[in-house]
C-alpha cells in the first residue's frame, strides 16, 4: 500500500486533515467573489488549503486560477507567468494563444506550445516587446484586467489565488499594490484570495495608507488542534494495515511541534520504515528510532546552519529550545543559558526570526524546524 501521510507538496484531498471550518469558510468568501487575504506561518498547510478551496469551487463550475508568486525572479516574468495561468484555463491552446492575444493590446505576446507525448502539454507566454518600466506597467494594467475580462467572455465565476503574495512587494517598489488593487476592485465576478506566509510582512501590505488596507476579509491560520491531528495519524495508521501503539498519533504530534508539514513528514518516515521492517505494528520506539535516522540524514545542513550563527545568536537559539520559547528575558533564564542583556536578546531573536530559524506565535518563540529543534536539544551545548 502507498504511504497515506504526504508532506513535501500539497496535500491531497484524503490526506487533508483539521482545516473544515476554514476551507468551508475560505469557499464561501471565494464563491461570493470577495477579495480574501489568507495569512499563515510557513509548515501550516496554507497551500494545501488553497488548493483544496479550488477544486471545490471547481466542482461549482468556477474558473480557477493558481499562481505562486514568488516562483518568478522579475515583476515581467511574473506578469507572463499570471497571463498564461489565466489563459490556460482554456484547454485548447489555439483558442487560448487568440484569447490572450485579442485581450493585450498594448504589445503583442509571443506564445509558444510545447507539446507532450501524452496529454494537452503546455503553453508559455513572453512579451519581448516590453523593455522599459513604463511598458511593463501599461502591460501590468492589461494582465490584471484578465480575471474580470474571462469572468464576463465565459459568463462564469472566477477565482483567483496569489499564493506568497508577499513577495510582490520585491516587484517594482509599492506600484503592484495600487494596479493589482485598481483591477481587483471592479471584477464583481472574480474573487481573489492573497495567500502569504510572512505574517509580518503581510500585516504590512493590508495595514493603513497601503493600497489593499480593508479590501477583504482576513483570515488567519491557526494550528491544528493537537488531538485531532493525532487521531488522524493514528487513523491512517490502522487504515494502511499497520496498528499503532497507544498514544503514537500524540507523540507524533508533540515531537513536530504541531506544524503540518512536520507531522506529516514525521509520520511518514516512520510508516515507511516500520513498513521496509516487514512489521505490521508502529511503537514509540520505531519513531524515536525514525527521529534518530532523520537527525543522522540532516546532520550536515544542521552543522551549517548552526556555523552560519553568531555566539549570541547559538546562545539564543539554545535557550529558545529548552526553555519552550517562554521567559528569555527573566534573569534566571540569562543565567542559566549565559545570555547577554535584554537588547543583545531581543536582537538575536530579530535575526533569526529573519533568517526563517525562529517564529513568534504569541508570547513564545517556536523553532520553524522540529527537526532543527531536536538536534539543538540533543547535539550542541
Amino acid at each position: 500500500m502507498d504511504n497515506p501521510f504526504v508532506y513535501g507538496e500539497v496535500v491531497p484531498g484524503d490526506a487533508f486533515v483539521g482545516r473544515e471550518a476554514e476551507l468551508d469558510r475560505l469557499v464561501a468568501d471565494l464563491g461570493s467573489s470577495q477579495k480574501v487575504f489568507l495569512i499563515s506561518p510557513r509548515r501550516y498547510g496554507k497551500s494545501s488549503l488553497i488548493r483544496q478551496a479550488l477544486e471545490a469551487l471547481s466542482r461549482r463550475g468556477a474558473l480557477t486560477v493558481d499562481v505562486t508568486v514568488s516562483s518568478y525572479s522579475s515583476y515581467l516574468a511574473f506578469l507572463e507567468g499570471y497571463a498564461r495561468a489565466i489563459a490556460a484555463v482554456e484547454s485548447k491552446w489555439d483558442r487560448a494563444r487568440t484569447w490572450l492575444t485579442s485581450a493585450i493590446a498594448s504589445t503583442r505576446p509571443e506564445i509558444r506550445f510545447e507539446p507532450k507525448e501524452t496529454g494537452l502539454g503546455r503553453f508559455t507566454v513572453v512579451f519581448p516587446g516590453v523593455t522599459t518600466s513604463r511598458d511593463v506597467n501599461r502591460l501590468a494594467n492589461e494582465v490584471f484586467a484578465l480575471p474580470g475580462r474571462l469572468a464576463a467572455d465565459r459568463k462564469r465565476a472566477v477565482v483567483v489565488a496569489l499564493d506568497e503574495f508577499q513577495a510582490i512587494d520585491g516587484f517594482n517598489g509599492g506600484s503592484v499594490e495600487h494596479a493589482l488593487r485598481a483591477a481587483a476592485q471592479h471584477q464583481r465576478q472574480v474573487g481573489y484570495v492573497f495567500a502569504g506566509s510572512e505574517p509580518s510582512l503581510m500585516d504590512k501590505m493590508i495595514g493603513p495608507r497601503r493600497p489593499f488596507y480593508k479590501a477583504g476579509p482576513v483570515m488567519r491560520l491557526q494550528k491544528i488542534p493537537a488531538e485531532v491531528f493525532a487521531e488522524f495519524i493514528e487513523r491512517r495508521f490502522m487504515k494502511s494495515g499497520l496498528r499503532p501503539e497507544l498514544g503514537l498519533g500524540a507523540a507524533v504530534v508533540d515531537l513536530a511541534g504541531n506544524l503540518p508539514y512536520d507531522v506529516q513528514r514525521l509520520a511518514h518516515e516512520t510508516w515507511d520504515d516500520v513498513r521496509a521492517a516487514g512489521r505490521k505494528r508502529a511503537t514509540l520506539d520505531d519513531l524515536h528510532t525514525t527521529l534518530a535516522r532523520l537527525l543522522a540524514e540532516q546532520e550536515t545542513l544542521f552543522e551549517a546552519v548552526w556555523q552560519r550563527l553568531t555566539l549570541p545568536q547559538r546562545a539564543t537559539l539554545r535557550a529558545v529550545v529548552l526553555q519552550s520559547g517562554r521567559e528569555l528575558h527573566s534573569a534566571d533564564a540569562r543565567t542559566r543559558h549565559r545570555l547577554g542583556g535584554p537588547s543583545s536578546i531581543q536582537a538575536s531573536l530579530a535575526a533569526l526570526a529573519k533568517q526563517d530559524v525562529l517564529l513568534r506565535e504569541g508570547a513564545r518563540y517556536v523553532v520553524v524546524d522540529s527537526l532543527l529543534r531536536e538536534w539543538v536539544a540533543r547535539r550542541t551545548y
